[in-house]
């Protein structure tokens, strides 16, 4: 009778009522069938109306304030991909332009909240473990982050409610989220994660409070507003958002496929609504992604290196950019040229005072993205290489020319040696830069222009070659191979430019070229000039996509944390985010949920099969309400679940395992119906026990975040404790070496945070998918000095680390830079950057 009473007393506690509802199951001419419609009383059993309640997610919000919020300022030093993205906040602020393979919506609000707090991009955010100025408002900007992340936290008790889970089981589950480990550490720094999952949080809270409404009525189309919007957000933050929008039209679709047979439904509604709905998820979203675009090029305006991977035309848009304009229209004889690759990411045929180290051992020719002087190359005829016409002479179609490269005076030159780099390819030959003085070459040098028709604009350009409206191949009159770039890179000896190769064959638009910088002397001075056209908003926007897309699916140098994603589920191993003064922060789920959300998702499915072979024995099948309640919401979250994990396998790129992080969010709201399910059905007569089987893992939970918390803030610990944490996870590759053998060792122990760049170690490295180009370079030039030639020996000779810049912004390696000084006055100055020692 005491387990009855208690049952009976839990049974009628308001936090526990029932908040399944009733599903409406009718008779139909020839079958039966489901009403969609929500039964009146849906709304107020799935939301929030009791003081109790509100009560209840009061006490969820301060927990979690507490996990969430707790010493953001600790530690006081640049965390993991902080590197990248607060350098991307600063960038907005300073309005310079850089590449990143992710929209832009997620930086920019990091770059408002740090502008707001007073943030004015002083400070780069060079390296992990360099300590922040007082001028950097990083708590602000680190806040921001939490906020979202305790935001997310009550996302998901609402939309557990919204999808029929009762008040307790709602508030546990939310609960373990707020514990666990790899969203709390993803939420406390300026990383894009927080703000991805808060909207993706937000956009499955609207779908599900669209669920509980008359499909019809306003308030049904305010959540779907709500879902649109939140999806824009989420696409605009990372592309992930794409996964989120297709979980929602995915479930949109099973609900018209029970709309359509709801025989209570009118068939003109069904369709009127319809039509509403797929406008407010797909036109509410693709209007916030492209306005957003918009803001991102309105804003970063100023030119820097960051813009090498974009075209011509599109950096010729930016303050400060060296594009060449008014350029003369017309090519000829005698001409000096850049001649620029319309293929792979663009850059500049370039050659310099280098050789192979392999093959003929001639001197380097190859593909390079930034304006230079070794760009420039001389237009001669193939018979009369040294004859200058007396008058200007055209270029036409099938004229057989050579090219002398200007600064060093060797012809592009083919021949029978294998490329550098593409050894194994029998279609493709060496080209390089060949001749000595006095020598005015041999039929190798030989190469005939062909205008491509197709790819020229009309008119003039189809028959003469015209400074940048004509797009040519240059085939190479021995042998018959093109001219050729792909995304092949030299090595170190090359400086890892792109290689330049002769092909008999491969894609054709990669051996297509043009001319962009073009002066005659024998044109007259009021001879047809041309500049680039300045692109829409919608042709930067393609060609951003475009950028985007072929950095991201190239990333493919191995990280010393990368991993595989069949072992996501597993939880074998984090991410060092962060280690310095015996403390460290890596990011490591809470296992306890993690793992069980991967059992529980193997056990439906297992489930699932029982169930049909049942089935098709003749058995009933989801004849309770919890029952069918638990399958519908279990399968629409583990849809999501795997709408956001399955792609991973189909990248050939870098992943990490915080890529796992939003289908994860999907699993655990699909567990916590398996929690639900304990008590209202497994256990429906004995309410104790179900609610003590969720009690006794949210406290595994809690135990777990708090044996591993120091992992999450930085804190103290030793290392005989690290060790013993390390047998629950054998791959779990955090160094135990580094921590004290005593806490009592950290009171003796005196901060050291690091004033200066700290190299990123094995312990802690940055993600290299957030910053494609991790080029130092982006942004203004910084203070220089001019060096004249006879400096030379001067520059060279201390043993400090150097980046030389020629006076176009261009990077040097050492062997160039003496080349460029060695010319004569070529370029009269360099710049040089010393680079404090790591």
């Amino acid at each position: 009778m005491g387990k009855t009473k208690t049952s009976t007393k839990v049974q009628d506690c308001v936090l526990d009522v029932d908040s399944v509802g009733d599903i409406q199951v009718e008779k139909g001419p020839l079958r039966p069938f489901l009403v969609t419609e929500p039964p009146k009383n849906l709304k107020s059993i799935r939301t929030m109306t009791s003081s109790k309640e509100r009560l209840v997610v009061i006490a969820l919000a301060v927990i979690a304030s507490v996990v969430r919020l707790w010493n953001l300022s600790d530690p006081n030093s640049v965390v993991f991909d902080e590197v990248h993205f607060g350098k991307f906040a600063a960038k907005y602020i300073k309005g310079i332009f850089f590449t990143d393979v992710h929209p832009p919506l997620a930086k920019m609000l990091f770059a408002g909240i740090g502008s707001l707090a007073g943030f004015t991009g002083d400070f780069e955010f060079k390296d992990i473990g360099l300590a922040f100025p007082a001028s950097t408002p990083y708590f602000a900007m680190r806040f921001f982050s939490a906020f979202l992340g305790l935001a997310t936290v009550l996302l998901m008790y609402f939309t557990l409610r919204a999808s029929g889970i009762r008040i307790w089981i709602a508030f546990v589950a939310s609960l373990m989220f707020a514990l666990e480990n790899s969203f709390v550490t993803i939420s406390r720094y300026i990383l894009l994660d927080a703000p991805l999952i808060f909207f993706i949080a937000a956009a499955a809270y609207s779908y599900k409070k669209y669920e509980i409404h008359p499909s019809e009525s306003f308030n049904s189309y305010k959540a779907l507003l709500a879902t649109g919007l939140s999806l824009g957000l989420a696409v605009s933050s990372k592309w992930v958002g794409l996964f989120t929008i297709a979980w929602v039209g995915a479930l949109s679709l099973f609900k018209l496929w029970f709309d359509i047979g709801d025989l209570k439904k009118p068939v003109q509604s069904t369709l009127r609504h319809t039509v509403v709905k797929a406008t407010l998820l797909l036109a509410a979203p693709a209007a916030l992604y492209l306005f957003f675009f918009y803001i991102h090029f309105q804003t970063l305006i100023y030119n820097s290196d960051g813009a090498g991977f974009f075209s011509s035309a599109f950096r010729s848009t930016l303050i400060g950019n060296n594009i060449p304009s008014n350029i003369p229209y017309d090519v000829g004889v005698g001409s000096s040229v850049s001649i620029r690759h319309t293929g792979t990411m663009g850059g500049y045929l370039h050659s310099h005072k280098h050789i192979y180290e392999t093959g003929s051992k001639q001197q380097q020719v190859t593909l390079y993205s930034h304006l230079d002087a070794n760009n420039d190359w001389v237009i001669e005829l193939y018979d009369q290489p040294e004859v200058i016409p007396e008058t200007f002479e055209g270029l036409k179609d099938g004229t057989k020319i050579r090219l002398r490269h200007r600064l060093t005076d060797r012809r592009l030159h083919s021949h029978d040696h294998k490329p550098p780099v593409s050894e194994s390819s029998d279609w493709q030959k060496e080209v390089s830069a060949y001749g000595a003085d006095n020598f005015t070459g041999d039929a190798n040098d030989d190469w005939v222009i062909e205008i491509d028709h197709e790819a020229s604009a009309p008119g003039e350009a189809q028959e003469y070659v015209k400074a940048l409206d004509t797009k040519f191949r240059l085939r190479h009159a021995m042998t018959g191979c093109r001219l050729f770039s792909h995304e092949v890179k030299l090595p170190k000896w090359g400086f890892e430019q792109q290689e330049v190769t002769c092909a008999s064959s491969g894609v054709p638009s990669l051996t297509l070229w043009y001319v962009e910088h073009n002066s005659n002397p024998l044109l007259p001075e009021d001879a047809a000039k041309i500049s680039y056209q300045t692109p829409t908003f919608l042709e930067k926007f393609i060609e951003s996509h475009q950028r985007m897309w072929h950095i991201n699916k190239n990333l493919k140098e191995h990280h010393v944390y990368q991993s595989d994603p069949a072992t996501w589920p597993l939880l074998l191993r984090g991410i060092s985010y962060w280690s310095q003064d015996h403390k460290q922060i890596y990011l490591l789920g809470n296992a306890v949920v993690w793992w069980s959300v991967t059992a529980f998702i193997g056990v439906f499915v297992l489930v699932i099969v029982a169930e049909l072979l049942a089935w098709q024995l003749g058995k009933s099948i989801l004849q309770d309400k919890h029952v069918l309640n638990f399958h519908i919401q279990t399968f629409q979250y583990l849809l999501g679940w795997g709408l956001h994990y399955a792609p991973s396998f189909l990248m050939g790129r870098q992943l990490f395992l915080h890529h796992y992080l939003p289908a994860y969010y999907f699993g655990i709201l699909a567990f916590a119906h398996a929690l639900e399910i304990i008590v209202s059905y497994v256990f429906k007569n004995k309410k104790t026990v179900g609610y003590g089987v969720v009690i006794t893992f949210l406290a595994a939970a809690t135990a777990f975040f708090y044996v591993y918390k120091p992992l999450i803030y930085g804190l103290p610990w030793t290392r005989d404790v690290c060790y013993k944490s390390q047998k629950l996870g054998s791959n779990w590759d955090y160094g135990c070496n580094g921590f004290f053998e005593k806490l009592e060792d950290y009171d003796n122990y005196v901060t050291e945070v690091s004033t200066q760049a700290v190299a990123p170690s094995k312990t802690a490295v940055a993600d290299a998918d957030a910053d494609p180009t991790n080029d130092p370079l982006e942004g203004p030039p910084p203070e220089h000095v001019k060096y004249e030639a006879n400096d030379i020996d001067q520059i060279l000779n201390d043993d400090k680390p150097k980046r030389f810049v020629d006076e176009n912004g261009v990077e040097l390696s050492e062997e160039e830079f003496r080349a460029v000084l060695e010319q004569g006055g070529k370029i009269q100055s360099v710049e040089k950057q010393v680079i404090q020692d790591n």
